[in-house]
């Protein structure tokens, strides 16, 4: 049993549609594919702008929503709480951005008052990185309010949304996201290989001023691209296959029953864990429905309890990442998840912290 925050399993339907033989990407088979997928991403992204869909990781989509946005030298406010906030930032820096983190105690969500302030004490900034659910940490960012003092400033809103989508409430353009990226292989069910992109006016009003280099991630090409029904470069054709899968078992069920579906899941895995006498990492009132971060308990080795999960019980989990490493591990619970699964997580681990010597004081 997979149980990380990505890549994630995929439905029957899904592992099915894989398996079809290859197509003419430049054929009126793949067209039709490619604007049937991307018109439903854009009802899920709650977006009636620009949709891209990019052949990458959804590190990939970052760095596209960076270089099609910024020019080298420009300031840019990047909110860092966590390995995927500093990763947004780096690529920002990477490009010559004139990066400015803000940063928050891993674990803690970001402020928007604080983020409100470090606009107001530099006008020059442009845009603002933020990553909407922080699977490192098991936290989700308050994006609406963020958003909300962001765009009363007029900068530029770039959303790591890349495990948040289409599991938990985004409104691309009710809360004035410019940019926001996500990941095939996270709530969407599907394989690794495919980032999704929305764009607001504004981001294309950016986009084109930014000078930072591009030319696979260009998403101008891609646009013009995509008016005739194709990729400027050859795409990951099966993924598509199993996204448009995917997205008619998602739209089946109904966006917000998926979303309500995530929080009863990540209810049972907190609710869970604490039953057991561990403790969570990310503070409570923001902890994510997609992944849940438990404290290491004094003593227990995680890397054995990882080992004797997988190994023993067949239950995948994930360690904690960079400065987390060896302090916490983490219950990914996002895409094709019930409670059942999550009650069978905690079944192995309730057996596996016994056998290693745990006893809660609870």
């Amino acid at each position: 049993m997979l149980r990380i925050p990505g890549p994630t399993p995929c439905p029957e339907q899904v592992l099915r549609a894989l398996s079809r033989q290859m197509i003419n990407h430049r054929g009126d088979e793949f067209k039709e594919i490619l604007l049937r997928v991307t018109q439903r991403l854009k009802e899920f992204f709650q977006t009636k702008g620009d949709m891209l869909i990019l052949t990458s990781s959804g590190t990939g989509g970052l760095e596209a929503a960076v270089v099609n946005t910024l020019s080298p030298g420009e300031k840019v406010l990047g909110i860092c709480g966590g390995v995927f906030g500093e990763r947004f930032a780096s690529i920002a820096e990477r490009f010559g951005a004139d990066v400015r983190r803000l940063n928050f105690p891993w674990g803690q969500p970001a402020d928007p008052e604080a983020i409100a302030q470090a606009l107001d004490s530099d006008p020059g900034i442009k845009a603002v990185l933020v990553t909407h659910n922080e699977t490192s940490t098991g936290l989700t960012n308050d994006l609406a309010s963020i958003a909300k003092v962001v765009k009363e400033r007029g900068k530029l809103l770039l959303v790591d949304a890349i495990s948040s989508l289409g599991c938990i409430e985004l409104q691309s353009d009710a809360w004035g996201c410019d940019v926001v990226v996500t990941g095939s292989q996270k709530g969407w069910m599907v394989p690794p290989g495919l980032a999704f992109v929305s764009l607001s006016q504004e981001a294309w009003e950016a986009n084109r001023k930014a000078q930072m280099p591009r030319f696979y991630w260009d998403f101008s090409v891609a646009k013009k691209y995509l008016e005739i029904g194709q990729t400027p470069w050859t795409p990951a054709i099966s993924v598509f296959y199993a996204l448009d899968v995917s997205l008619d078992l998602i739209a089946q069920e109904g966006l917000q029953n998926v979303f309500a579906r995530h929080a009863r899941v990540g209810r049972k895995a907190r609710e869970g864990v604490k039953e057991l006498g561990l403790s969570l990492f990310a503070e409570e009132s923001h902890a994510s429905n997609t992944v849940t971060a438990v404290n290491l308990p004094g003593g227990i080795d995680g890397r054995e309890l990882l080992r004797k999960m997988r190994e023993e019980h067949g239950v995948v989990l994930a360690g904690g990442q960079q400065e987390l490493a060896g302090k916490i591990f983490r219950i990914g619970h996002l895409g094709w998840v019930q409670e059942g699964d999550i009650e069978k997580v905690l079944e192995k681990l309730r057996l596996v912290l016994t056998e290693l010597g745990f006893t809660s004081r609870e």
